[in-house]
């Protein structure tokens, strides 16, 4: 099989020959890479099954006409998103932020209405199609990353504490809220399917460490219909379009959902949060994984061969028709040794699929 084949027959469980290796690692990690491996692109120099395309591309850059929205003004070098979202440093963390929401003020329909959200449906997306043609040359998968997708795009402008209570009220803003966003993002993901992607990865964190975020009762009032219609919109484009969806946390009782929204395959099974062996036993034959090897444990904290061990194990959960692209849950953070990075490849090179 051809690395292509081989992802795509894995992730329909049809059989595969080699284990793909896919990470991210943090910025000190990244560092540590470079020094022992003399390499600064890791995901080459690993062989990762994928490649991202860039999404659309805003005519519009300038994030300075948010700063209006916030009646405490952000703190010092805070950096504002496209989505008007702040995000103050955190004098704990390189990548982890104090997030600030533009919305949180509003009061009335009519401020969120007029709100200056990101024009997707005059960006451009020229370079799209000709990023997934070199993607495909290459024998990669062309892979669309929409991650922050509809809860939490939503949430992060509005805070998640107000716009829950605007759920539970049936508050009109909430309604439109949900509704613009879904419209761009169906914006966004009809131009990723348009040009040619094998992959779209949605994703929103809808679990907490050992529970689900909210009801099931809101979960499908409010957000697996967009998340469906969304989904049913790109596969009309291209029913072969693999989608990935991603939520840290405990979500079982939303794994049937996302099953029925359309989803291909689940990340990323934290098994700090769910037992693999037993979420593959009861959905396996409807859903494929990615993840699974757990960032808070095992990946900083247990040795190489308890992270072989842990890769092999599941791979065996999993069976000879694949389903499980196998990798750590999150981004490795510094506390995770080189070792058990290095251990994570070494595994997936030399498993070999049970016939």
């Amino acid at each position: 099989m051809t690395n292509r084949e081989n992802f795509l027959s894995l992730i329909r469980r049809q059989g595969y020959e080699s284990v793909p290796v896919e990470f991210v690692l943090s910025p000190h990690l990244e560092q540590i890479c470079k020094e022992e491996l003399g390499t600064e692109d890791y995901q080459s120099y690993f062989g990762f099954v994928w490649r991202n395309v860039e999404d659309l591309r805003l005519r519009d850059q300038d994030t300075e006409k948010f700063k209006k929205y916030y009646k405490r003004p952000l703190a010092e070098g805070a950096d504002i998103d496209i989505w008007g979202v702040g995000h103050e440093k955190s004098p704990n963390s390189m990548h982890m932020t104090y997030m600030r929401h533009p919305l949180e003020d509003m009061e009335t329909l009519e401020e969120v209405q007029n709100y200056p959200y990101p024009d997707y449906a005059h960006a451009d997306g020229t370079h799209q199609a000709e990023q997934v043609k070199r993607i495909k040359e290459q024998d990669l998968i062309a892979v669309g990353n929409m991650q922050m997708t509809i809860w939490e795009c939503a949430w992060y402008m509005r805070s998640m504490e107000l716009l829950f209570c605007d759920m539970m009220d049936d508050n009109e803003i909430a309604h439109f809220l949900f509704d613009k966003v879904l419209e761009l993002s169906t914006i966004r993901a009809v131009s990723y399917a348009k040009a040619g992607v094998d992959v779209l990865f949605f994703g929103d964190d809808i679990g907490m460490q050992q529970s689900i975020m909210m009801s099931e009762g809101l979960y499908c009032e409010w957000i697996k219909p967009r998340l469906k219609k969304l989904i049913d919109t790109v596969k009309a484009i291209n029913p072969e379009i693999v989608i990935f969806y991603h939520s840290c946390g405990f979500i079982e009782p939303f794994i049937p959902h996302l099953i029925e929204a359309g989803v291909d395959v689940l990340n990323p099974i934290q098994s700090e949060c769910m037992d693999f062996e037993e979420i593959f036993r009861k959905y396996g034959d409807k859903i494929s994984f990615h993840g699974t090897i757990g960032t808070q444990t095992i990946m900083p904290f247990g040795t190489p061969e308890e992270v072989k061990e842990a890769v092999w194990r599941n791979l065996d959960i999993a069976g000879p028709k694949g389903g499980l692209m196998v990798a750590p849950t999150h981004m490795l953070e510094p506390e995770v040794p080189f070792a058990n990075v290095l251990a994570y490849v070494e595994a997936c090179r030399t498993y070999k699929p049970k016939k």
